[in-house]
């Protein structure tokens, strides 16, 4: 069984390269790496090493830190919320087109449509 740690770093790469556009085989070949080792990375299958995080972590354009963002509150959050979200967002391509949509918004678009958008989750 997958580490929890393990699990939440994987979807993080795929999290970031997803927003990106990015397909596993072009973060494979800027890594150095098969594309199937990004699929376990990105399942928790397999762990990423220090290096090979680092590595990703330049391809991707993100501190080594943004992989462990949200670890200590998603254990309180996945508590809270369980039951209205798809256990892998991510991999669903609906809400991934949505995602990439809503951050090529300019900034100060996006937070009124975030606004609207928790407004009208409150009222469903």
């Amino acid at each position: 069984m997958a580490h929890p740690v393990d699990v939440h770093v994987g979807k993080r790469i795929r999290h970031r390269r997803w927003l990106l556009g990015m397909t596993q085989q072009q973060l494979a070949e800027k890594v150095g790496i098969k594309f199937q080792q990004i699929q376990k990375y990105e399942t928790g299958a397999n762990r990423v090493s220090a290096s090979r995080l680092w590595d990703i972590s330049e391809a991707l354009d993100v501190p080594v830190s943004f992989f462990f963002e949200g670890m200590d509150v998603e254990a309180e959050v996945a508590k809270d919320q369980i039951d209205s979200i798809p256990a892998d967002l991510f991999g669903d391509k609906e809400a991934l087109d949505l995602v990439r949509s809503y951050y090529s918004i300019p900034e100060n678009q996006r937070r009124r449509l975030f606004d609207l958008a928790r407004v009208l989750s409150e009222v469903a």
